[in-house]
């Protein structure tokens, strides 16, 4: 937005920003009652995702670099075990979410490649 870095043009900052909108989508309408829990705590998450993708590309050595990416896909596990629940709890259903799985699925398998 305003310094222009490259990191904002990798596939994996780019998709890991629709993954952590869509969460905020989907997360709009639980009910009231999750919002100071599971609301607040899931789109912590997927925040916490895309803030440390977008550290780890500003780090200059390999291990601090993985050590961000790791960080960022225990937030999308966590993320994942979280909206699994709210499907669970009929918050959401299946086709609900299928656009934010195929987000978290993408963003998980570029994030694995990078750690190595």
């Amino acid at each position: 937005m305003f310094l222009q870095l490259a990191h904002t043009r990798t596939p994996v900052f780019q998709v890991s920003k629709k993954f952590m909108l869509e969460c905020c989508r989907i997360t709009k309408d639980f009910p009231a009652d999750e919002r100071p829990v599971m609301v607040r705590q899931t789109r912590r998450a997927a925040l916490s995702v895309h803030l440390n993708i977008a550290e780890a590309c500003s780090r200059k050595s390999e291990a601090e670099r993985k050590r961000f990416f790791e960080i960022s896909r225990g937030s999308l596990i966590e993320i994942y075990t979280a909206v699994d629940i709210a499907c669970n709890l009929k918050y959401k259903n299946e086709e609900e979410v299928q656009l934010l799985g195929d987000y978290l699925i993408s963003t998980f398998k570029q994030l694995t490649g990078l750690i190595g």
